[in-house]
């Protein structure tokens, strides 16, 4: 390992034992965020997994009802009963923080919810009980869709921390505190010889001074 290019004194060396020390502490907070981090991304992974498992088997469900729904119906009544939404959908987007990493919080809410006025106006002669269960299938999975979309970003966001993080571990790991390390022996080696030359010259002027 290449040590640092520093002039070998005993102020230099008290600075490099110093950033040692920080280092050394930087790099145990950051493994530690490193493992927190890998741990919550995990279990992200595992209920993204069940609830994409959840929500592909709804989705299914329901566009298989509204395929046999559509194969039963005049298209042209189809396009015109979707062409116009029936009520709003409000999405509130705010942030929380895990790991000092900002991701994403979803919540949406249909106006007026509760107003059966909102509801999709149609009449039974043109439509069918596949219609209704797939428009009603699809109204049930929002929740579960959004809770995904907020998932999997949550997840992209810690992967990308999680990456930059062992990109700092392994620099202070492989490279930095080794290189501390070895130019600290470096100093300490060069300063130990130099007290031995100045101890042998002291004992040499000793000697002359005393024949």
């Amino acid at each position: 390992m290449a040590r640092l290019n520093v002039k070998p004194t005993r102020m230099e060396l008290s600075n490099l034992k110093s950033r040692l020390v920080l280092s050394t502490r930087g790099h145990k907070l950051l493994k530690d965020k490193q493992d927190e981090l890998m741990r919550q991304f995990i279990n992200l992974i595992r209920e993204n997994n069940i609830l994409r498992d959840e929500v592909e088997k709804e989705l299914t469900a329901s566009m298989r009802s509204f395929v046999v729904a559509k194969s039963l119906l005049n298209e042209a009544f189809i396009e015109e009963l979707f062409a116009v939404p029936a009520t709003a959908v409000e999405l509130d987007i705010q942030e929380k923080n895990i790991m000092s990493v900002v991701v994403p919080q979803m919540n949406f809410s249909i106006a007026d919810k509760d107003d059966k006025s909102t509801d999709l106006q149609y009449g039974y002669v043109n439509s069918n009980g596949e219609l209704d269960d797939a428009i009603k299938k699809i109204e049930d999975i929002l929740p579960k869709l959004l809770k995904l979309s907020e998932i999997e970003k949550t997840c992209q966001l810690l992967a990308d921390e999680i990456e930059k993080t062992r990109r700092r571990v392994n620099a202070l790991e492989y490279k930095m505190i080794p290189q501390l390390q070895e130019t600290i022996r470096y100093i300490q080696m060069k300063l130990e010889e130099n007290e031995r030359s100045s101890i042998v010259r002291m004992m040499k002027v000793k000697d002359m001074g005393a024949s």
